[in-house]
């Protein structure tokens, strides 16, 4: 039955086994789709970065921080002595929340009238913001109950937590989302374009006629990226116009700043794009290893999933990303109108990602012509 089946079949694994690239990609992608869908991507968000402002400093005060520190959803990482230190340290996403207790908040409970307490959010993160507002709604409960249960014949409420979202106070998706999309479609567009530049030279046996020129390697590498600069600054342009004329997304801050920062990373991508193509033989080879590359890119940067939701050791992961770092800066432009003063680290990252990017580029190129 079917005699030349199996010849057919057998040639297939033994062209399988020889092609290790595609082998690899084959077992190696189910593999890492489970650890990161088993460990990394969590939604149940917990350890909030917080900034604590005192205004009262007594053992009232501290009591009740101590309640939202042991809800295990706020993690405490300063005591500020100001708002404009507490605005500064949400606005450069050094915290992701903040508790004031006012000075007057031990009087208020002494004098059976009703204490105030403030929680602010960074709402561009729906996630964060919904586990952090959920928390607070929960301590005020559980404070309340157990005040009350112990004062049978007070009517008040002891205790109000006002919360206060910032950036997004409507929690609305397209605010958090679209700024993410920008990133995911210049890694999509200008990876996967430029992997398969070397390996359509190569298919097409032009490569040999760029190797006979005068060109330099660097030339050659920066030739290849140059035109695709303006490809993806036009594709940035597009979603964010789409994003602010069709989901009211706003734009709070400077445009040529965002647009700076935006060209160092596109560079980035291009380069670790062009580096892949290095690595590979032919077309499809590179958009096989260009996908194997974005996968991590949109689970672990923080574009579908809070980082602070991952272990430790997926977060590490996640700052080898360049997507990690500009996620940050459009969401910090775009939602909070900050600058390079909040930014400059974040700037600074990408533009070591595109110079090293560029050299292991030009320096692989090199190794292949060898």
């Amino acid at each position: 039955m079917m005699p030349r089946l199996w010849p057919m079949v057998r040639k297939e694994f033994v062209q399988m086994r020889r092609d290790r690239l595609t082998a690899g990609i084959m077992f190696g992608i189910p593999v890492i789709q489970l650890l990161l869908f088993g460990y990394a991507i969590q939604t149940d968000v917990r350890n909030i970065p917080t900034v604590v402002l005192d205004e009262s400093r007594t053992p009232a005060s501290r009591d009740i921080i101590a309640a939202f520190q042991n809800t295990g959803n706020f993690r405490i990482v300063k005591h500020v002595n100001g708002r404009p230190e507490l605005d500064a340290a949400i606005a450069r996403g050094d915290a992701q929340a903040a508790i004031v207790v006012p000075e007057d908040y031990p009087r208020d409970l002494a004098r059976h009238r009703t204490a105030t307490v403030q929680v602010i959010v960074d709402a561009s993160d729906p996630l964060a913001s919904q586990a952090a507002l959920a928390a607070a709604a929960g301590v005020a409960q559980a404070r309340n109950l157990a005040m009350l249960a112990a004062e049978a014949r007070r009517t008040t409420l002891p205790v109000e937590v006002r919360i206060r979202p910032r950036y997004n106070p409507g929690l609305r998706n397209p605010v958090y989302t679209v700024p993410g999309l920008v990133a995911v479609i210049l890694t999509l567009t200008m990876v996967v374009i430029m992997s398969m530049a070397i390996a359509r030279e190569r298919e097409r046996g032009t490569l040999e006629q760029l190797i006979v020129t005068p060109i330099t390697r660097t030339e050659l590498m920066l030739g290849k990226i140059a035109p695709y600069i303006g490809v993806g600054l036009f594709q940035m342009t597009a979603v964010l116009l789409l994003g602010r004329f069709v989901f009211d997304v706003p734009l709070t801050g400077s445009v040529v700043t965002l647009y700076a920062i935006a060209l160092l990373f596109i560079v980035a991508s291009l380069a670790f794009g062009l580096f892949i193509s290095t690595l590979v033989r032919n077309q499809q080879q590179a958009m096989q290893v260009s996908f194997f590359y974005i996968l991590p890119n949109i689970l672990l940067s923080g574009f579908m999933f809070p980082r602070q939701a991952m272990p430790v050791f997926f977060q590490w992961i996640s700052l080898a990303l360049p997507i990690t770092h500009f996620l940050k800066v459009l969401r910090g432009i775009l939602l909070k109108g900050v600058g390079l003063e909040a930014l400059w680290r974040e700037t600074a990252i990408l533009a070591g990602f595109s110079v090293l990017l560029i050299a292991l580029a030009v320096r692989r190129f090199h190794k292949t012509l060898d």
